[in-house]
């Protein structure tokens, strides 16, 4: 019996390593986006700057703006499925970690009723003398 909660626990331990791999992605896809919104911001500011120079690659940055914006769209999904796989991933470790704690429970349960079942037969044993009457006292 006690292999299943110590099972259950090696499962909970790489459910966890999975839901924190899950959150570096996030975490990695979030940082993506933080850059790219910087530098759309960058070609924003260089599109409506004064200059003569910025005047006359304003195609260029609209393109790449267009560019931008796409690969902007693109992370946003990307960041969608991982906070998704962080969320199912989180579930499946809570699942696991609750299955643990209750096969413990039960495991703790059966050592107690073993204990006493072995206490009962000792003293039903201390009991009853070799020759076979019960001694009432």
């Amino acid at each position: 019996m006690k292999n299943r909660s110590e099972k259950l626990k090696r499962l909970v331990t790489v459910q966890r390593h999975l839901e924190q791999m899950a959150e570096r992605d996030l975490a990695e896809t979030a940082r993506k986006r933080r850059d790219l919104a910087e530098t759309i911001d960058v070609v924003v500011d260089a599109m409506g700057s004064a200059s003569p120079l910025h005047a006359m690659f304003s195609g260029h940055y609209s393109s790449q703006l267009g560019r931008l914006a796409l690969k902007d769209q693109m992370l946003l999904d990307i960041q969608q499925g991982h906070e998704t796989r962080v969320l199912k991933e989180r579930a499946k470790g809570d699942r696991l970690e609750e299955n643990m704690k209750d096969a413990r429970v039960l495991e703790d349960r059966a050592e107690a009723d073993e204990a006493i079942y072995d206490l009962v037969d000792q003293h039903v044993m201390s009991k009853s003398p070799a020759s076979g009457k019960v001694d009432r006292s």
